[in-house]
Parts: C-alpha cells; structure tokens; sequence
C-alpha cells in the first residue's frame, strides 16, 4: 500500500496522499470503487470460454479516451460510488469464483493495483484459487507491473497509439505510448506466450488488444510493427473492428464515424504481413452489441 502514500500507481505520478482518501486524475481514493461485477460471456473466446469470465468492472480511470465505450463508469462515474472495502472486494471475487468462472478479471485496475491485490491476498486465504487477468487501457506503470510478478496469471492490455500527439488528444495522456510499450515488455517477461488448455481457455500469458480507430488514428501498423518487432511473432493479438462513436467521438471530426471495411482489411493485411499470427481477428460489426450499458434504472449493475 506504500505506492498510495504518496501516489505512483500509474504513470501520471500524481503524488496525492490516497491513504487519506485525497483524490486526483482517477477520482479514487483510499478504497477501490467498483462499478459492475457479473459473469462476462463478451470477452475473447479464450477469456470467456464456456462458463465465463468473473469480470470486476473498476470505476474510474487513469485514461480519458473521448471514444470511450465504458465512459458511464470510466468518465462520468460518481465519486465515492461503490466503494469497497478489501473485505468487500474479497466477497466479490470469492462470489465470482462460486458461479463457476474461468478466471477472476481485472477491469481498468491501473489505479487500484494495491487495492485489487489487497482484496486478493484476503481472497485467497479463504479459498480463491481463479486464474488473474490484468485487462488495462494499456497506461500502466512498468514499476508497479513488476510487484505484480507471480500474481497476475493473464495479462490483456490495450495498445492504443504509435503516437504520442494522438494519444494525447484522444486520451489526455503523457507518455501513452513510452509507458504502453514498456509494460508490454514488461508483462511478457513475466508470464511469455498465450497458453491455452485443452478446452482453449487462457491459463497464462499475453494478449494485447489493439481497437482499429478511423483515418488512421490508432497508427495500426505502427503498433502492430513494435509488437513483431519487440516482443516477437508469438504475441498474441486481439485486433478490434468494433469502434463506435460513443462518447464525445461524435463531435470528433476524425472519429465521427465507424471504421471502414477498407480501413480493418488494412489492419488484417498488416497483421499477416507481420507474422502475427497468435490471437484474433474480428467481424466487421458497428452494432450497439458492443456497447455496454452499466446503469438499470440509474443504478449500477450488480447480479
């Protein structure tokens, strides 16, 4: 709990006394707050499998993407919503586990990294014994990523940009792309290449996802080269086709529309072109089946 103090979480560094409940970019403080927890069936196939995913939907973020799809709980989430106490974070995980899911999954945990590990380790000494994904926006702290070695079994980080003007603007970020790349690295290191087991579940590994965005503005090929050339042929890739302008994209004249068929058959050709060839590719959909909704009746959801 020591990187609460005086707060280096994440990148930003914000240096706020959090362990006094003091509140900065993520809006969080001494406690997580979390938003949504269910069974997930919507993730990769390897993540979902046949039972699910026991996916915790963290409030708030360290990103403020303006295409954000979860921008209800990211974005516009209440302050001091859904606070949980470790005990309490602990019950959910051990609820999730007692439905008969996959895994435990980590939703935007990259400014509640000691909290969720807290709840963990009071999770395990009453019996949790699921699989941990780490599922990021991708603004991670390598330092704080290494405390994780030997804890965290999945990691499924988004790399959203090659470039730093563009992940400034679309995210409000300093230093996306140096700090997505390093914590990529960083996670490979720990835990290596996508294992499956014989049901095709992920018991172990990496999978980096990468969001195919209009006009170029996820630098797909650039993204896609530091990947091939980095970490390997073998890193598994979840290349997404589904943006939607939701959010504030509506009123970006560069994302105010869905992607292309043209502009994802792109991205596919530079994935093979690459050599990489571990992961998954998507059908071309703009449906709201993507979209989430977190509020019934202007209530978070719970099951």
């Amino acid at each position: 709990m020591g990187l609460l103090g005086q707060c280096v979480v994440c990148p930003r560094n914000c240096r706020v006394k959090r362990l006094n409940n003091m509140r900065a970019v993520c809006e969080t403080g001494r406690w997580a707050e979390v938003a949504s927890w269910c069974v997930h069936r919507g993730e990769e196939p390897c993540i979902s499998g046949r039972r699910g995913s026991g996916t915790v939907f963290f409030a708030h973020c360290n990103l403020a993407c303006v295409y954000c799809q979860n921008h209800q709980i990211s974005q516009e989430w209440p302050a001091g919503e859904g606070v949980k106490t470790a005990e309490e974070l602990a019950d959910l995980y051990l609820k999730l586990q007692a439905q008969g899911v996959h895994n435990l999954n980590w939703v935007s945990p990259s400014h509640v990294v000691p909290q969720a590990v807290e709840a963990l380790a009071i999770a395990a000494r009453r019996g949790l014994r699921l699989p941990v994904v780490y599922n990021s926006g991708g603004y991670d702290s390598a330092s704080t990523l290494r405390l994780l070695d030997g804890i965290v079994d999945i990691y499924m980080p988004d790399l959203k940009y090659a470039d730093e003007s563009a992940a400034d603007d679309l995210s409000r970020t300093v230093g996306y792309v140096n700090n997505a790349h390093a914590s990529i690295l960083e996670m490979w290191r720990q835990v290596g290449p996508l294992q499956l087991d014989t049901a095709g579940v992920a018991v172990r590994g990496l999978l980096v996802r990468h969001l195919v965005l209009p006009n170029g503005q996820s630098q797909t090929r650039e993204v896609l080269e530091f990947l091939a050339r980095e970490v390997g042929p073998d890193v598994a890739v979840s290349l997404m086709a589904q943006f939607h302008p939701c959010h504030r994209a509506a009123d970006h004249p560069l994302l105010m529309r869905p992607v292309r068929p043209s502009e994802y058959a792109r991205a596919v050709e530079a994935l093979e072109q690459l050599g990489l060839r571990e992961g998954y590719v998507q059908e071309m959909s703009a449906s709201d089946h993507y979209l989430p909704d977190f509020l019934r009746d202007g209530h978070p959801f719970e099951p």
